[in-house]
């Protein structure tokens, strides 16, 4: 990887470099960046998904960041599923209230992170996966988007634009 870095800025200095970065806990509420390849980078980039593939979205809350290098970060990924029109309350996962509440949480725990400089919600419409075989819910997309397959907004769309809007 560093090989790969130090071509990327042999054939252009004047970008930053980024990759996702490794993380893991160091005890049950503070996860830690050290990743060797963090040293390299001039931003670190960051893939979680507390709230989905790790504990509920309240598990956010009381997540501390830290990390080894004195650099910004980007959650390159965060994200939880919902179909369009599937309606529950928000402890439904696949329900649009379940993706809003664990953007919700993940905000709240983003606000947190002094060194953070930007995320990106994963992914901004669902999209074709032949991975994501779950009959009537996934349906072969990936659902994690803010958007319907079909262009519709779901509730999470409206918590990430209000987010953005209050960073103005």
């Amino acid at each position: 990887m560093k090989k790969l870095i130090d071509q990327a800025r042999d054939m252009d200095s004047t970008r930053l470099v980024t990759a996702a970065t490794e993380i893991h806990y160091v005890n049950s509420n503070t996860i830690m960046i050290d990743d060797p390849l963090g040293k390299y980078l001039d931003v670190l980039g960051c893939n979680e998904y507390i709230g989905w593939y790790d504990g509920l979205p309240a598990k956010a809350d009381s997540i501390n960041w830290k990390s080894d290098y004195d650099k910004p970060i980007v959650f390159s990924e965060l994200g939880g599923g919902a179909k369009i029109r599937v309606a529950c309350r928000y402890f439904t996962i696949w329900s649009e209230e379940f993706q809003a509440n664990f953007y919700k949480h993940q905000i709240k725990m983003l606000k947190k992170i002094s060194f953070l400089q930007g995320m990106t919600p994963w992914i901004l419409m669902d999209f074709r996966s032949p991975r994501r075989v779950l009959p009537g819910i996934q349906d072969f997309y990936n659902r994690k988007g803010l958007i319907s397959n079909k262009g519709e907004k779901k509730k999470a769309f409206y918590v990430l634009q209000s987010f953005y809007n209050s960073l103005k």
